[in-house]
């Protein structure tokens, strides 16, 4: 999961595993995400594919 942060950037968790990183862009995100999930898995262990799922949250005045 993928959602912007109140303070600016962006955070991401992996759904299932103990990943968690954040950036400041979403170039920045997309590289740690990279880094972050090499990092979590044994060589020739980590998936294939990433996929990054943008959660936005947004609150309006009633």
């Amino acid at each position: 999961m993928t959602e912007e942060v109140v303070d600016g950037g962006y955070s991401a968790a992996a759904l299932g595993h103990g990943i968690h990183t954040q950036g400041d862009s979403l170039e920045e995100l997309r590289t740690n995400v990279r880094e972050a999930v090499a990092c979590h898995f044994d060589e020739g262990q980590a998936p294939r594919v990433i996929r990054l799922h943008f959660v936005r949250d947004e609150l309006l005045q009633a």
